[in-house]
């Protein structure tokens, strides 16, 4: 059996996934045969994982990028329990990559041993095979509410003797608190495998932090393992669009004379809005997130982006007044792109008797096409052409286009089309093309009347990731006590730890 360590957090967005990743990369350096892990994932930012018999399967994205830092392709295994939110009270259940069913309030407690054991079996099955699995948590391991049931925090931990540490995120503020209250709060089984703590997203003098952090190692008796400093970078591949802010990534200045502005509609339901990530890495395009009509009507290109739920955000896009911008956007000749749900909303029609069960509901219009949702998703990474160049995408959705309209013209994928300045694709993750990014923003410019604007020449989207997570590496060898978290690696929770009340006497 191999050796493991859980990185647990003091909220959701403290920063597990970066951190996981970034020991990946570390470890995958000095050569040790590493993967992650994370039980339950709960995102509608997927990745495709492409199994031995050719099928394909979903896993976080976060896992997926994990599992570059330890180069890897992505694996079904690495998470083997995916919910994907389409309401606030159901979710789909994505198990070992394949949707098997939906978890609701009422059947969440019949579900859950079903999903513990597959997650228990796969972790046991990674770690006969690898030398070091470094597995994540999900949301808090203090969700006292929920401990009875959980696999995926410390019931993990527990089921696979694991050494834990916990991430807080300085730069929400009351870091402290939550350190101590969430060691606090578990009873003492748990506590014996909190091992320490890890301060992410520090900025200022490490001298005025020092205080708290010797007074926190005396309070719980575990060191802080290390303070990992706030890097604007480290935002591509985020788990959650909410991560993002209004304002995606940090762009270079243009190289022509014309910046370019694009609209990405903030959806309910978004999902991989990742697609917009490799948008924002070029010179001179400037990509904001919005839900504001006034904000459609002055970008140059608007981007729907997909969606968990195509039918109900459609619904809000026309309750916000959004509906009217985008078609007003089109009228005017300026670009509007649609990317999977997103596409599917510019429809002429929708039938869905599988998502929503709405039945028949009228599209936007802005393409003639008819879309109708089956059972089984789409599930793939195909590779095609488009504006005369190489395409690569991957591809998760129930709906297909059952109607293609004669005067349209083929875009992106099988069933990709334009028709004037409006664009639609199911293919998620084609900008990461160079050369067809390239050649789509200079029309889009052209459409939009920018003609001042011009496409760096040397953007490259795979190398930009690629050292994202190098710069993940780094900041674990630089900032952390590489040596402490090998030994918890290495021999597991430390022994003697103290416990605290109240869960001490618990």
């Amino acid at each position: 059996m191999s050796h493991g360590l859980l990185v647990a957090g003091t909220t959701s967005d403290a920063g597990k996934s970066v951190v996981t990743a970034g020991i990946c990369r570390w470890l995958a350096r000095r050569g040790v045969k590493v993967a992650p892990f994370k039980a339950q994932n709960m995102s509608n930012n997927s990745a495709i994982a492409i199994r031995a018999d050719g099928t394909g399967g979903e896993i976080g994205r976060a896992q997926a990028l994990q599992a570059a830092a330890c180069g890897l392709e992505p694996d079904v295994r690495f998470n083997p329990v995916l919910l994907k939110p389409g309401s606030d009270l159901s979710s789909q259940v994505v198990l070992l990559g394949d949707a098997v069913d939906h978890i609701t309030a009422e059947n969440f407690r019949s579900l859950k041993p079903r999903l513990a054991e597959v997650a228990f079996a796969t972790l046991a099955e990674l770690r006969a095979e690898y030398d070091v699995v470094v597995c994540e948590g999900a949301g808090s391991p203090a969700e006292i509410n929920l401990r009875d049931a959980d696999f995926v925090n410390m019931g993990l931990a527990r089921q696979a003797g694991l050494p834990v540490v916990v991430v807080g995120d300085i730069d929400r503020g009351g870091v402290f608190a939550s350190f101590f209250g969430t060691l606090a709060l578990l009873d003492a089984a748990d506590q014996a495998l909190l091992s320490g703590f890890i301060v992410n997203k520090f900025r200022g003098s490490l001298d005025l932090l020092a205080p708290g952090l010797r007074t926190l190692e005396q309070l719980t008796g575990r060191p802080v393992l290390g303070t990992l400093p706030f890097d604007l970078d480290l935002w591509l591949d985020a788990e959650d669009s909410l991560a993002y802010g209004r304002v995606l990534g940090r762009p270079a200045a243009p190289r022509g004379e014309h910046w370019l502005r694009v609209a990405v509609v903030r959806l309910p339901r978004v999902s991989n809005a990742t697609d917009a990530e490799a948008l924002a890495v070029e010179p001179g395009v400037a990509v904001r997130f919005t839900a504001e009509p006034a904000e459609v009507a002055a970008a140059d290109l608007v981007v729907v982006p997909g969606s968990k739920s195509t039918v109900a955000d459609l619904a809000w896009l026309r309750e916000t007044g959004l509906a009217d911008a985008i078609g007003a956007h089109a009228a005017a000749g300026r670009p509007v792109l649609g990317i999977c749900g997103g596409y599917q909303m510019l429809a002429r029609s929708i039938r869905d008797d599988v998502e929503s069960r709405a039945g028949e509901v009228t599209g936007l219009g802005l393409l003639d096409v008819d879309v109708e949702f089956a059972p089984g998703k789409v599930l793939g990474r195909p590779v095609g052409t488009a504006l005369d160049t190489e395409v690569r995408g991957y591809e998760i959705h129930h709906g297909r286009i059952s109607r293609i309209g004669r005067r349209l013209t083929p875009f992106v994928g099988d069933d990709g089309v334009s028709s004037g300045s409006v664009f639609g694709t199911h293919w998620h993750g084609a900008f990461e093309s160079d050369e067809f990014r390239r050649r789509f923003l200079r029309l889009a410019a052209d459409l939009a009347g920018r003609d001042g604007f011009e496409p760096a020449p040397d953007t490259e989207f795979a190398a930009i990731r690629q050292a994202t997570v190098d710069r993940l590496g780094d900041l674990v060898e630089e900032h952390l006590d590489t040596e402490a978290l090998w030994r918890l690696i290495e021999q597991g929770p430390s022994a003697g730890l103290p416990l605290l009340a109240p869960g001490a006497t618990r």
